[in-house]
C-alpha cells in the first residue's frame, strides 16, 4: 500500500488540486444565490457567524505566506521570523480593544461596505476616502499579482510532476488559475472567499499538526536534535534573534504587531460579523488557529535546514522551496496532496480578498470621493471590474519582472504605515484630523516605496515598513495635535466613547 502511494504521489497531488479547483467552482455557484446586492458582494451582508469570521480573518493573515514564505524565512534566517509569529498575540489584543468593535459598529450605523467608507464617516472627508482607496489599490496591485504568480507556479509544478504536460508554460498555468479565480470571485464575491477560507483554515490546522509530527520524526532526537544541528552550524540562526539581529527582529515585531490593523483584507472581515458581541469569541479562536498553523511554519523551515546541513537533502535552489520539497520528499503522499490543495486554497482565497477590496476601491470608493455618489448598478460593475482587475494583475505577474516583488514587499508596509494611524488611532482619538490622515497616507507611500525603489539600506537592518510606519505616526500625531479638532457626528462620537 505504501509503495503504491509513493509511486502515485504526483497523481495524488494532482487529484487533490483538481478536486479543490472544482470545489471552488461549486462554492462560486452556491454563493451566487446569496449575492444579491453590493453589500452582499463586499461585506457578505454583515451576516457571518463566529467560526466563519474567525477562520476568514486567520486565513487572510496566514495565507500562502505562512505556507511558503514562513518556512522559507525559517530555513534562511533561523529564529528571526518567530518575531513575526510572536506579534500575533499583541496584534490581536490591539485589534480587539482598539479597532474591531468600533469598525463593526460604524459600518452598521452608516451602512459602510469598505474601509474608505469608514474613513470618510470618521473624518467627514471625501479626500480621506480617496486617499485610503488609493493606498489600498497600490497595495492590492502588488499583492494580487504575487498571489496569482504563486498560484500559477504551484499549479505548474503539480502538472509537470504528474506528467499531464511535458513542459507546461507559466502563461498556461496563469490562464487556468485566473479562470477559476475569476469565476468564483465574480459569482460569489466575498461570500465565496470567506467560505473558502473556512474550508482552507480547517485543512491548514489539521495538516499543520500532522506535518509537525512528521517533522519530529525526521531525526531521532526530534525538535531538540534539529535545533542543535542548526545552532551548531550557525549559532546566530539558532539564537533568539536569528541571523538578522535584534533591531531587525524588533522592527518586524513592531510592523507586524501594529501593522495588522492596517491590512484592509483582514480588517474588512470584522465588518461582516453578524453581532458585535461575537468579537470576544472571534479573536481568541483566530489566535488559536494561527498559533496551530505556526507549527508548520517553524517545523518545516527548521527541519529542511537541518536536513540540508546533515547532507540528507541537497541544498535548496531558493528558501521558498522548503515547503514544497519537504512535502514532496518527506511527507505521506496523501497528506502532501491535501496540503498542496490547502496551499492553493490559501493563495486563491487571499487573492479573492484582494480582488474584492480592490474592486470596492474602483467601483465604490473612488466614484464616491470624486462625485459624491456611487455608480449605478454597482453589483454589475463590481463583477465586471473584478474580472478586469484579475486579468490586469495576471498580466503584471507575467510581464513586470522585479516590479512584482517590489510591489509585493511594498504592500504590507504601505498598508500598515498608511492605515494604522488613519483607522486604528483615528477611531480612538477624537482630535485626529483629515489633514493628518491625508499626510500620513502620502508619507507612507513616499517613504516605503521611495526607500525600496532607491535601494537605500537603513541602519541595523531596520525594515522599510517599520520606518514608514514611524514617519506616518509622527506626522499624524503632530498635525492632529497642533490643529483644531473638528466636531464629529453624534453617532460616531458615541461609538468612540464606548
Amino acid at each position: 500500500m505504501g509503495e503504491a502511494l509513493e509511486t502515485n504521489r504526483a497523481l495524488i497531488t494532482l487529484f487533490s488540486v483538481v478536486a479543490y479547483l472544482l470545489l471552488c467552482v461549486g462554492i462560486g455557484l452556491w454563493s451566487l444565490k446569496r449575492t444579491k446586492s453590493s453589500s452582499d458582494f463586499f461585506v457578505a451582508g454583515r451576516n457571518l457567524g463566529v467560526v466563519v469570521t474567525a477562520f476568514a480573518v486567520f486565513s487572510s493573515t496566514m495565507s500562502g505566506f505562512g505556507f511558503v514564505g514562513g518556512p522559507g524565512l525559517m530555513y534562511s534566517m533561523g529564529m528571526s521570523s518567530v518575531w513575526i509569529l510572536g506579534s500575533t498575540v499583541i496584534s490581536n489584543i490591539i485589534v480587539l480593544n482598539l479597532v474591531a468593535k468600533r469598525l463593526r459598529m460604524v459600518s452598521e450605523l452608516r451602512e459602510c461596505v469598505s474601509l474608505p467608507d469608514v474613513a470618510a464617516v470618521r473624518y467627514q472627508s471625501e479626500s480621506v476616502r480617496g486617499s485610503v482607496a488609493v493606498v489600498i489599490l497600490l497595495g492590492v496591485l502588488g499583492y494580487l499579482a504575487t498571489q496569482i504568480l504563486a498560484m500559477s507556479i504551484v499549479l505548474q509544478g503539480v502538472l509537470a510532476n504528474a506528467g499531464v504536460f511535458q513542459d507546461p508554460s507559466l502563461g498556461l498555468c496563469v490562464a487556468i488559475s485566473c479562470s477559476v479565480l475569476i469565476f468564483y470571485s465574480v459569482t460569489g464575491g466575498i461570500v465565496a472567499s470567506v467560505y473558502t477560507d473556512l474550508i482552507q483554515g480547517a485543512i491548514m490546522i489539521v495538516a499543520s499538526v500532522l506535518i509537525f509530527v512528521t517533522v519530529l520524526g525526521t531525526f531521532d532526537g526530534g525538535l531538540g536534535e534539529i535545533s542543535r544541528i542548526v545552532a551548531t552550524d550557525d549559532r546566530a540562526a539558532g539564537g533568539a534573534w536569528g541571523t538578522i539581529g535584534m533591531i531587525s527582529g524588533l522592527s518586524w515585531f513592531f510592523v507586524f504587531g501594529l501593522g495588522v490593523v492596517g491590512q484592509p483584507h483582514v480588517m474588512t472581515k470584522f465588518m461582516m460579523l453578524r453581532r458585535v458581541r461575537d468579537l470576544r469569541h472571534v479573536i481568541p479562536l483566530g489566535v488559536f488557529a494561527y498559533g496551530t498553523t505556526a507549527l508548520l511554519w517553524i517545523g518545516i523551515g527548521f527541519a529542511m535546514r537541518a536536513l540540508v546541513i546533515t547532507g540528507a537533502h541537497p541544498p535548496l535552489a531558493t528558501p521558498d522551496d522548503a515547503s514544497t520539497v519537504f512535502l514532496q520528499v518527506f511527507t505521506n503522499p496523501l497528506l502532501a496532496g491535501v496540503v498542496f490543495a490547502a496551499l492553493l486554497a490559501a493563495i486563491m482565497s487571499t487573492a479573492d480578498s484582494f480582488l474584492n477590496i480592490g474592486t470596492a476601491a474602483i467601483v465604490h470608493d473612488i466614484p464616491n470621493a470624486l462625485r459624491g455618489r456611487s455608480i449605478k448598478n454597482e453589483l454589475k460593475w463590481a463583477r465586471i471590474v473584478t474580472a478586469l482587475l484579475a486579468v490586469a494583475s495576471a498580466i503584471v505577474a507575467l510581464y513586470s519582472g522585479d516590479l512584482v516583488a517590489l510591489l509585493g514587499a511594498f504592500g504590507w508596509g504601505t498598508f500598515a504605515a498608511g492605515l494604522v494611524p488613519v483607522i486604528a488611532i483615528g477611531l480612538n482619538w477624537k482630535r485626529a484630523s483629515a489633514l493628518a490622515a491625508n499626510v500620513a497616507i502620502a508619507s507612507s507611500i513616499f517613504v516605503n516605496f521611495g526607500l525600496r525603489l532607491g535601494g537605500i539600506r537603513l541602519p541595523y537592518g531596520t525594515d522599510y515598513g517599520a520606518a514608514a510606519l514611524i514617519v506616518s505616526l509622527v506626522l499624524f500625531l503632530s498635525i492632529s495635535f497642533l490643529g483644531k479638532p473638528r466636531e464629529l457626528p453624534s453617532d460616531v462620537e458615541r461609538v468612540m466613547e464606548l
